[in-house]
C-alpha cells in the first residue's frame, strides 16, 4: 500500500484526534491516490464525514485549508513517491444497471487489485519479516473472529501440517482468554481482522502486546489498532470489492504466504514432519478414493 506525504505525522497524532478527524484522518492514510485526484467533497463522501470535517484536518495537521493538502498530494505523485492507480470509485448502481455478469467481473477485478497489494515492496517485506516471527516464536496463537475466523483457521491448519506449535485462539464456549493465558514473550500471536474490527480481536491482542507477545497483523490499515499493536503489520488496504461484505481472498493469500514461509523455514525438519502427517492420514483413510483406482492398485 502506498505511504502517504502526511501518513507518517498522522499516525503520530491518530490516536488524539476526535472521531470525525479519525475518519478523515483514515482515508488520508488508506487513500493517498484520492486525496491528490478527487474533490474534497467526493473525498469527504468516501471518508463518511462532512467536507468541513477535511477542512479542519488539514488544519490539524498544520494546513491553511484542504487545498494545501491536495496540492501536496498531488506533487508526490508527480514525484513518483505515490503510485497512481487509476482506480475509479465504486460504481454499485451502475454494474447492476449492467447486469449480473458485469458486476461478477468488477468483482473479479477487485480480487485481483487486492492480490496485487500483496506483491508490493512493502508487503512482501512484511510477510517475510513476519514469518521470520513466527518461525522463531516457542507457540504460534492464530487469531481471527466473525469474517476473519476462516483465514485464521486456515493458517492454523496449514501450519499444523508440519509444526505442532500452532494454537487456534477463539471464542469457542467462551474460553480464548483461557487459551491465550500462557503465552508470553517466547511465543507469537498471528491476527487477521478489518475494518469494523471484532472488539474480542482488538482488546486480545492489545492485552497480548502489552504483555510481551509478539504479533504479526493481517489488517486493512496502518492505522486499524491491530497494525498498532503490532510488531509486524500486512497490509492489504481498503476494500475495492463491489459488495456488501469485505472481500476475504486477499487475507487468505497472506495466511497461505506465511505458513509456506514458515515451512520453508523449517527445512528437512518440515518435510519429515509433513511426510509423517501423509502418512497418518493415509493410515486413518482420511482422503476419498475413487474405487475403481483402488481395485485397479
Amino acid at each position: 500500500m502506498d505511504t502517504g506525504p502526511l501518513t507518517r505525522r498522522i499516525l503520530d497524532d491518530f490516536d488524539s484526534l476526535p472521531p470525525q478527524l479519525k475518519a478523515a484522518a483514515r482515508f488520508l492514510v488508506d487513500c493517498p491516490d484520492d486525496v491528490a485526484l478527487l474533490s474534497m467533497r467526493e473525498q469527504a463522501r468516501k471518508a463518511g464525514v462532512l467536507p468541513a470535517t477535511m477542512t479542519r484536518l488539514a488544519q490539524r495537521l498544520g494546513f491553511s485549508g484542504y487545498d494545501a493538502v491536495r496540492d501536496l498530494y498531488a506533487a508526490a505523485i508527480r514525484a513518483g513517491d505515490l503510485g497512481f492507480s487509476g482506480r475509479a470509485g465504486r460504481q454499485v448502481a451502475a454494474q447492476r444497471e449492467k447486469g449480473e455478469a458485469a458486476l461478477a467481473a468488477e468483482f473479479a477485478a477487485a480480487l485481483s487489485e487486492g492480490l496485487a497489494r500483496l506483491r508490493a515492496p512493502a508487503a512482501l517485506a512484511a510477510l517475510v519479516e513476519g514469518a521470520e516471527m513466527l518461525s522463531a516464536s516457542r507457540r504460534i496463537a492464530c487469531l481471527g473472529l466473525r469474517a476473519s475466523f476462516p483465514p485464521a483457521w486456515t493458517v492454523r491448519y496449514l501450519l499444523g501440517l508440519f509444526d505442532d506449535r500452532a494454537v487456534l485462539l477463539d471464542g469457542g464456549a467462551g474460553v480464548m482468554a483461557d487459551r491465550a493465558r500462557d503465552l508470553g514473550g517466547a511465543d507469537a500471536l498471528l491476527v487477521f481482522g478489518f475494518d469494523p474490527y471484532s472488539r474480542d480481536t482488538v482488546e486480545t491482542a492489545q492485552r497480548l502486546a502489552a504483555r510481551g507477545v509478539p504479533v504479526v497483523a493481517v489488517t486493512d490499515s496502518a492505522v486499524s489498532p491491530l497494525a498498532r499493536a503490532a510488531q509486524c503489520a500486512v497490509l492489504l488496504g481498503p476494500d475495492a470489492a463491489p459488495s456488501f461484505f469485505r472481500a476475504m481472498t486477499p487475507a487468505f493469500a497472506a495466511a497461505e504466504i506465511l505458513a509456506a514461509l514458515v515451512a520453508g523455514r523449517g527445512g528437512e525438519a518440515a518435510l519429515a514432519a509433513l511426510a509423517r502427517t501423509e502418512a497418518h492420514l493415509s493410515a486413518c483413510n482420511v482422503h476419498w478414493v475413487d474405487p475403481e483406482s483402488r481395485r485397479s492398485s
